[in-house]
Formats: structure tokens, C-alpha cells, sequence
């Protein structure tokens, strides 16, 4: 059924969130937009190409990654956040910290996106009830240092619906209304090429909370491990194909690095009219 509208936006087309990482270390991108002045640019840029969000971070969790400081990741993300809300752009900082939380939506971002749901700092979920912003839950089994090592689940869809149904209680009871919150499954964070294989194909059972979900496919490993063993740059073919895939099965917002070429796939699904 038609979701509501969230964090601004009416979702009768999906969502474009596009990522600008403020890191010297992300899989993909680290160190292409390290400073301030770059970060602003690509944000520009990517808020041109069309994306509807831009999701700025500042500590990469990639798999074996070791973490930062709240204080190293504000003096990354802050400047950005502020330059490109003060230009009008919907700016999403992802952070599992809550004092970043905090100071970032107060420097204008409307979204958190959160890739411990909320649980991988004591006052993040207080921080994120007293911000009003809307809120991306995502699923990672785990943390980002080991998180890959041997993952393992009963059933990978149902053990994820089980998780974000207790999290959506967790939510619920410190107030946060439920129509500021999407979910993410986190592929690749925890999960194998065969856990993300069979949550590709059953992405539609996490439409059963009534919430926006989120899907982040851009660049990932699997691409490349079920391609040629393509560097990440060189997955933009592969990670379209896992978002149309997506969009087929209901997601509401697609996070990705390539915004451009993820407009005009959207584009021709939606002329389509699948």
C-alpha cells in the first residue's frame, strides 16, 4: 500500500540518497572527497545530478574498519552538513554516534541514518527521540571490526524481521514516532553472498512494517565477486541491477555513489511502468 510521506518528501517514486563520504578510508570512495571543500562540492554535485538526499559520513564501517572519534567525525562531517542544508539541499548524516547526531541535525540535516539502529552508543537513541529528524534503522550483525568473520542466522529474512520488529518497539517506547522511520537491511554488513543473495529476493517482506525501506547495494563487494572481481569504481553496471531489482519489489529509497546513472535507470523503470 502507498506509504505516507517521510522526512519531507511523498514517496510515490523512490528516493535517491547520495553519498558523500568525508573519509580518507571508505571502500569505495575513501580519501576522493577528504576535505571539507571537496565534500561541499560532490554534495552540489550529486544534489544536481538529482539526488534527493545526500547522505554525508564521516567514519567508514567498512568491514574490518576500526572506528573514529565523535570529535574527528565532527570536525569531518559538520562544515558539510552546514554548507549544503544552508543551500536547501535534505542532508542525511550517517553516523552511529549520538553526539554527532545531535550537533548535525542542530547544523541542519534532516535524517540519521543510524547503521547500528540506535544501538551502538548508550545516548543515541535518547539523542535521536530529541531531534525530530527522521530516522534509517539498518540491520549490521555485529560491529564493522568483525562483523564479516562468520556470520551466521536461522533464517536471514526472518531473523532481520524479528530484529527491526524489536527496535520499532525500542522506538516506540522512547516516543519516536513510528512515521519518521525506514528501514535498511543491511546488505553486506554481517551477511554473506548467500544471506544477501536470499535478501535481495525477499525484500518485500520487510514492507510488512509499513515503514520506507531503505536498500544500499551501490559498490559492494558481492558485485564484484559474482562479476570479474571488479574494483569498486567498476561496479556501477552490477549495482543498478541489485536497485531496479529493489525498486521491483517495492524499496522506497535506493543509497548510492552514482547518481547520476541511478536518475536515468529510475527514469526508464518508471517510464516503464513496472
Amino acid at each position: 500500500m502507498p506509504r505516507q510521506g517521510w522526512a519531507g518528501f511523498d514517496l510515490a517514486r523512490p528516493l535517491i540518497m547520495g553519498v558523500v563520504n568525508v573519509t580518507p578510508d571508505s571502500f569505495s570512495d575513501g580519501g576522493d572527497f577528504a576535505t571539507a571543500d571537496a565534500a561541499i562540492a560532490q554534495g552540489i554535485r550529486i544534489a544536481e545530478q538529482g539526488a534527493d538526499i545526500v547522505d554525508i559520513c564521516g567514519e567508514s564501517t567498512r568491514p574490518g574498519s576500526l572506528g573514529i572519534s565523535p570529535a574527528e567525525e565532527l570536525n569531518r562531517v559538520l562544515p558539510v552538513v552546514k554548507a549544503l542544508a544552508e543551500r536547501g539541499i535534505a542532508v542525511s548524516i550517517d553516523t552511529r554516534h549520538a553526539a554527532v547526531m545531535t550537533a548535525a541535525v542542530s547544523a541542519g540535516a534532516r535524517i540519521i541514518n543510524d547503521v547500528t539502529a540506535l544501538t551502538g552508543d548508550p545516548d543515541s537513541l535518547a539523542a535521536a527521540a530529541r531531534s525530530n529528524a527522521a530516522i534509517v534503522l539498518m540491520h549490521m550483525l555485529g560491529e564493522p571490526r568483525t562483523m564479516q568473520a562468520d556470520p551466521h542466522y536461522d533464517d536471514t529474512t526472518l531473523d532481520l524481521i524479528d530484529y527491526f520488529d524489536a527496535r520499532l518497539q525500542a522506538l516506540s517506547v522512547a516516543g519516536i514516532d513510528p512515521a519518521r522511520i525506514a528501514i535498511d537491511p543491511g546488505i553486506g554488513f554481517g551477511k554473506k553472498d548467500p544471506h544477501n543473495m536470499l535478501l535481495l529476493t525477499e525484500l518485500a517482506a520487510f514492507q510488512v512494517f509499513g515503514c520506507p525501506v531503505l536498500l544500499g547495494v551501490s559498490r559492494k563487494s558481492f558485485v564484484g565477486r559474482l562479476s570479474r572481481k571488479e574494483p569498486p569504481k567498476d561496479r556501477v553496471a552490477g549495482s543498478l541491477a541489485a536497485g531496479l531489482a529493489g525498486f521491483d519489489q517495492g524499496v522506497q529509497i535506493i543509497r548510492v555513489h552514482d547518481v547520476a546513472e541511478t536518475y536515468q535507470a529510475r527514469a526508464i523503470w518508471q517510464a516503464i511502468g513496472i
